[in-house]
C-alpha cells in the first residue's frame, strides 16, 4: 500500500482505475475549488470514501498544508511496454529527484522503470507526490539486482550512462532502436556495476562553468531527446 494526497493524485488515481482500499476526504475543504468539488461529487459515491474533519485529514497526511484528501492504494501491477526505453535508476537518494524523474519516464513513454537496490523508496510520500501520478501509469520496479538488471538488458541494442566527463553529446546517440539509459547517484554518481553495463557513456554538452546538472534535470534533457528521435527521427 502506499498513500495519495492531494486533489489531482486521488482524481488521477480514479481516473487510472487504480484500486483505491480507503479514501479519507474533508467536505469543506474540497467544496473550495471546482477541482475539488467535482472530486467530492465522486468520493460521496465512492464505498471506501468516508467523510471526516480537516483535523483528522491533518494528522495522517504527510504534507504541511493538505488538500483535504488522503487515499490509500494498492501497489499497482503494470507490466513493461514493448521493448523501447528502458529507465534504469541507479541509488538516488533524494525523494524529488526521484519523483521527478519517475514524471519525466511516464511523460515520454518509457517502457518499463528499474531501480537498484540503494535507490530511495519509491512509494515514500514525497517521491509520490513529485511523480504526479507516474506510480499509476509506469511499470516500476524497486531493489533490482544488478545481475537482474543485466539480465533486463541483455536484448537492448545501447546501453547508455548519463556520464558529465563523458565525450559523446546524447543527441548523437541512436535512440530510435531499444535503449536503456542509466543515471547515477547525485554525490556519486554512477556505481561500478552499472559502469559494467553501460556500453556507451553520453554527456550534455554546456556553455556555463557548472560542472553538472541535477540527475532529474539532466535525466529529462536525455529523455525527451530520445521520445525526440522516436517521433520525428534523428535529423
Amino acid at each position: 500500500m502506499f498513500v495519495l494526497e492531494g486533489v489531482r493524485l486521488v482524481a488521477d488515481a480514479l481516473e487510472s482505475g487504480a484500486t483505491l482500499t480507503l479514501v479519507l476526504y474533508a467536505p469543506e475543504q474540497l467544496q473550495q475549488t471546482p477541482a475539488g468539488l467535482d472530486l467530492l461529487q465522486r468520493l460521496q459515491r465512492l464505498p471506501v470514501g468516508y467523510a471526516a474533519t480537516p483535523q483528522v485529514i491533518a494528522s495522517v497526511a504527510d504534507t504541511v498544508h493538505p488538500q483535504g484528501v488522503v487515499a490509500l492504494a494498492r501497489w499497482p501491477q503494470i507490466p513493461p511496454g514493448k521493448p523501447g526505453l528502458i529507465l534504469v535508476i541507479d541509488a538516488v537518494q533524494d525523494p524529488g529527484n526521484l519523483g521527478t524523474l519517475l514524471r519525466s519516464a511516464e511523460a515520454v513513454g518509457v517502457a518499463q522503470t528499474l531501480c537498484s537496490v540503494g535507490t530511495v523508496d519509491v512509494y515514500a510520500p514525497k517521491v509520490v507526490r513529485s511523480a504526479m501520478g507516474a506510480h499509476i501509469r509506469l511499470s516500476i520496479e524497486q531493489d533490482v539486482r544488478w545481475d537482474e538488471i543485466g539480465e533486463r538488458l541483455a536484448d537492448v541494442d545501447h546501453v547508455y550512462a548519463a556520464d558529465p566527463h563523458a565525450r559523446m553529446p546524447y543527441y548523437a546517440a541512436d535512440w530510435r532502436q531499444p535503449s536503456a539509459l542509466l543515471v547515477g547517484n547525485e554525490a556519486h554518481g554512477l556505481s561500478e556495476a552499472a559502469r559494467r553495463l553501460a556500453t556507451k557513456p553520453i554527456t550534455i554538452p554546456m556553455c556555463g562553468r557548472a560542472e553538472s546538472l541535477n540527475v532529474a534535470v539532466a535525466a529529462s534533457v536525455i529523455l525527451f531527446e530520445a521520445l525526440r528521435q522516436r517521433t520525428l527521427g534523428r535529423g
